[in-house]
């Protein structure tokens, strides 16, 4: 188990580098806080299984390409991703903002899918992938308010501190009054975001659209806008995967 842990480690440290996603064995031993001895052997597992390979020229390791191919083998068995992305697609045509999809995973949720503006060059750039705590940013508080109140509940208890669970909940409560939710600098200082549940036939969540912008300059009215765009789309996405809405 441990050895799993330390793999793991290590995979998410190469796959946090933004830049040549590859470093040295000093490098990789002072950011997992490991001896060069131990994290060597590990290093040559890691190899053999194709989750890591090494250059030849510069000895820098690098993650491997199967972590692509069970990626892609994954993001394949959930059909319901080519229903909702043309609805995506032209979303982001509509409103010229980055448009994402996120789904829960336990008290985080995962960003899954992510469609950029050609016609807006100022992006909010959230990498497929990352994970985010439940309680923060616009996709989770929507996703949380569309949940059955015991599990919202369980969740809500592990991230937020007792003293501002009431505070939360209340901010909850005008998710679902109004249908939709929107967050200012949560994540990110100087970016905004508006989204709204995606439910399936069975009435589950099955995620939240979400539109991220940069908050300078934007007025009331364009944020209207985009809030009357994303919760069109999310009936339409809802409807795609069987949603009805009960009278």
């Amino acid at each position: 188990m441990q050895l799993l842990e330390r793999a793991m480690t290590i995979a998410k440290v190469l796959a946090s580098e933004t830049t040549e996603n590859s470093l040295s064995i000093s490098e990789l031993a002072t950011k997992v806080d490991l001896p060069l001895s131990t994290l060597h052997r590990i290093l040559k597992a890691m190899i053999q299984q194709g989750m890591i390979e090494q250059d030849e020229q510069t000895k820098h390791y690098r993650l491997g390409t199967i972590w692509m191919e069970i990626g892609l083998q994954v993001y394949d068995t959930m059909d319901y991703i080519s229903k909702i992305r043309p609805e995506l697609e032209r979303l982001a045509r509509e409103v010229e903002e980055s448009v994402y999809l996120s789904k829960p995973a336990g008290t985080d949720t995962i960003i899954i899918e992510r469609i950029d503006s050609a016609a807006n060059p100022i992006r909010i750039y959230d990498q497929l992938g990352i994970r985010i705590p439940m309680h923060i940013g616009a996709a989770n508080k929507a996703i949380l308010a569309a949940m059955p109140a015991s599990q919202a509940s369980e969740i809500i208890s592990q991230l937020v501190p007792n003293e501002d669970i009431a505070d939360f909940n209340f901010q909850l409560a005008q998710v679902q009054k109004q249908g939709f939710a929107i967050s200012h600098g949560e994540r990110t200082t100087g970016t905004s975001s508006v989204a709204v549940a995606v439910l399936n036939g069975f009435g589950e969540i099955v995620g939240a659209v979400s539109i991220g912008f940069v908050s300078f300059n934007v007025t009331e009215e364009q944020i209207q806008l985009l809030t009357e765009r994303l919760l069109e789309t999310g009936k339409r996405v809802s409807m795609k995967l069987g949603y009805r809405a009960r009278n």
